[in-house]
């Protein structure tokens, strides 16, 4: 069964990273910078369609976006993008204050947890940081 959500979705060396954020909070820029500084494919943009595989939780774009991305203030553009991805790992946007040792956190989907980190988007370090965090799974 598959549930769409408010959420942007790529995927670096195989793994899957889905990146939550309120609308405006900065997931389109961030997978923009995942793309182009890493190499990252885009799997979703903005809505993503979550739905579990066996015991693994995947991700894929509705029909509608399928290689769409938004860049604020440029419009919406054309990508290559997986078909799907698997979810390895759950980034959480905010402007918050973030821990500088945070404890493990997990991230429910269906029945299966997934590693969750926050990240603040807009700091130059963000794209770093989750490449980081994927090099520790």
């Amino acid at each position: 069964m598959s549930q769409n959500i408010h959420a942007t979705c790529v995927n670096i060396d195989s793994k899957g990273v889905l990146i939550l954020g309120d609308s405006g909070s900065g997931k389109s820029d961030l997978a923009l910078r995942l793309l182009t500084l890493f190499s990252a494919k885009l799997v979703s943009d903005d809505r993503t369609d979550i739905f579990k595989d066996l015991d693994v939780i995947k991700a894929k774009a509705p029909n509608v976006l399928k290689g769409l991305l938004e860049v604020r203030g440029v419009g919406v553009i054309k990508q290559e993008y997986l078909k799907e991805s698997t979810i390895d790992l759950v980034i959480k946007l905010t402007n918050e204050k973030i821990e500088r040792m945070p404890l493990p956190q997990k991230y429910k989907i269906e029945d299966i947890d997934v590693p969750m980190y926050y990240i603040n988007p807009f700091e130059s370090s963000a794209p770093s940081k989750i490449v980081t965090i994927l090099s520790l799974l």
